[in-house]
């Protein structure tokens, strides 16, 4: 994994701390969420497995080498802090929740305990790597909350911001609650359920629509979904109705969905086919199916495309990634900001989840965790370079993911903004570190 996937400046702060000597200081970073985006009362965490990936295969070759030491950035850099670039692999510690654990704001979600350059160097791609899936398993989280028993299919990939990012989604979509993803190499690189038959082209390319219909059928049997509504919705229906078995159901992709629906539902239950499903697509998010839902349509299944696959409403977080403490010959020094919103707690941390509530203490904090006490999200991930356990897979994830979201309040699964905040507080001991440094630094 290319060491340049990361800001210029990350570099030049690496160039800088070789040079002043500081290769040796141990730093610990901490990746959290300054505050949620709006009409977000959590989010589910998500990205790790690309994060573990991107630490245990970084490195720098030498054509990277050679056009970082051609830019004028890096002019009166010594020769050696080249040559320690090529050598350079993560060595450190990665401390981190699991994905589809419900993280609030101020959390730390992920640490990393590493040289100084190594942990600085990584900032730029941690943070791309887990804000864009957390933003989108959480969306599907909300969308899942809606739909209910109803299945939902990220459909999203031909509307992401690249192919890659397309693969992400669908992967992040299923953690957060979906059923699967149309993407296919999603399906292939994560095992994850994957869904689709045909588009309007299928149709369009047929003589009749009948056609079109006969040999989707042929080819798919009990997989197969009719998209109806390329002329006429209802006669596209009754046609779906005619043919019969064998069949999944219909989907339906334009016009006003729950009249529509009623209307699809009538003709395939009169020709027998009530275990026929319809599935509905188009431009689809969790406001509009709350809506199909409380007005009773008759929808098995949704497919939901752009709104998912970019988190339209929400598209960016405020993650951060900030020095805690530096140590250097079995010394430490805590570190933290102070300036007006945005200040930082000073350490390494663990949060621990209580029933009601969630707790930011120090790493070193115990409080009886086990036997019905609270839980410590926070977990070894990579110890000295080397990966110490093996990653859940999406499935176990997901539910994962389901199982804590299924406890927390109504109120913070709430389509809207909470009034209500669920309530995460600081220990008294980290409080009192806090203090401490604000007084030293003042002096």
């Amino acid at each position: 994994m290319t060491g340049l996937l990361t800001d210029l400046y990350q570099l030049t702060m690496a160039a800088g701390y070789f040079e002043a000597g500081k290769a040796g200081q141990i730093g610990c970073f901490e990746l959290f969420f300054r505050r949620l985006p709006r009409s977000r009362n959590f989010i589910v965490a998500a990205g790790l497995q690309q994060a573990v990936e991107y630490l245990l295969k970084l490195r720098f070759t030498r054509e990277e080498v050679d056009y970082l030491r051609g830019l004028p950035q890096f002019s009166r850099v010594s020769p050696e802090f080249f040559d320690h670039l090529l050598n350079l692999r993560f060595t450190g510690d990665l401390f981190a929740m699991e994905e589809g654990t419900p993280v609030f704001a101020e959390e730390p979600l992920l640490t990393v305990r590493a040289p100084l350059m190594e942990a600085q160097i990584v900032e730029t791609y941690l943070l791309a790597t887990i804000g864009f899936p957390s933003l989108v398993a959480t969306k599907a989280a909300r969308i899942a909350e809606v739909a209910g028993s109803r299945g939902v299919v990220e459909f999203g990939t031909r509307r992401a911001h690249s192919p890659e990012a397309g693969v992400l989604a669908g992967r992040a979509a299923y953690i957060g609650g979906c059923i699967g993803t149309s993407n296919t190499e999603t399906g292939f690189r994560f095992g994850i359920p994957v869904f689709g038959t045909a588009a309007h082209s299928w149709v369009l390319s047929f003589p009749s629509e009948r056609e079109a219909y006969q040999r989707l059928q042929q080819m798919l049997g009990d997989s197969t979904v009719y998209l109806i509504d390329t002329y006429d919705t209802v006669n596209g229906a009754k046609l779906a109705a005619e043919l019969g078995r064998p069949l999944w159901g219909v989907r339906l992709d334009s016009g006003n969905l729950v009249e529509l629906a009623h209307a699809v539902r009538r003709i395939l239950d009169d020709a027998g086919l009530r275990d026929a499903k319809i599935m509905a697509t188009s431009d689809l998010n969790e406001y509009r199916i709350l809506e199909y839902m409380a007005a009773g349509a008759p929808i098995d299944a949704f497919g939901v495309g752009t709104d998912l696959a970019t988190s339209a409403d929400a598209p960016s977080l405020s993650a951060v990634y900030k020095l805690v403490e530096l140590e250097e010959n079995g010394v430490t020094r805590y570190t933290a900001k102070y300036s007006e919103g945005k200040h930082t707690m000073p350490g390494a941390k663990q949060v621990f989840r209580f029933a009601d509530r969630d707790q930011i203490a120090c790493s070193s904090e115990c409080t009886g965790c086990g036997d019905g006490g609270p839980r410590a999200l926070i977990r070894p991930v990579i110890i000295q370079g080397r990966l110490v356990h093996e990653l859940p897979t999406a499935c176990a994830s997901r539910e994962y993911a389901r199982r804590c979201l299924h406890k927390l309040p109504l109120a913070c699964r709430s389509l809207f903004e909470s009034e209500d905040q669920y309530p995460v507080e600081y220990s008294a001991e980290l409080l009192a570190r806090s203090e401490r440094l604000r007084a030293e630094v003042r002096q």
